[in-house]
């Protein structure tokens, strides 16, 4: 079965937090969502709006850029915020314990493309871009996660 598209326009930080609130809930211990785009396309905005959003409250969410993972424990479910822009060989993320993280957290990863042959099978991709009005995401909703985000169809 082919993944299904959604695209957003997000016009402003207020929606694409309202995009992350709605997709927070629905999340679950071996989810994994690709954040593609640029520098500057809202990437590390959607995953600290989610992050707040998941945790249920107001949470200082800094950039793994240097770090490469922040993670927050939750009891339904830990989430790993990753940024691999820094990464220069996918055996990199062996090192980072990020294996395991995939089938017993919800994974958050920027620079997707840094995984290589290690990005997850059924992983929800969201390509961001900015524009002169906003910013916009389009999303390849594989089908383990369609009925999950039936909310989110235009």
């Amino acid at each position: 079965m082919l993944a299904n598209q959604i695209h957003r326009f997000l016009p402003t930080e207020t929606d694409t937090a309202a995009l992350a609130a709605a997709l927070a809930p629905v999340l679950r211990p071996g989810d994994t969502i690709l954040l593609e785009g640029p520098i500057g396309a809202g990437k590390s905005a959607f995953a600290r709006a989610l992050i707040r959003a998941r945790l249920g409250r107001m949470e200082d969410v800094p950039s793994p850029t240097f770090t490469l993972v922040q993670s927050y424990e939750h009891p339904n479910g830990d989430l790993w915020h990753c940024d691999l822009y820094r990464l220069t060989d996918p055996d990199e993320v062996l090192e980072l314990g990020l294996e395991e993280a995939f089938s017993t957290a919800i994974c958050l990863i920027e620079w997707p493309d840094r995984l290589g042959s290690d990005t997850p099978d059924g992983a929800l991709q969201m390509t961001f871009a900015a524009t002169e009005k906003g910013h916009t995401v389009a999303m390849k909703v594989p089908p383990n996660w369609s009925t999950r985000l039936d909310s989110l169809h235009d």
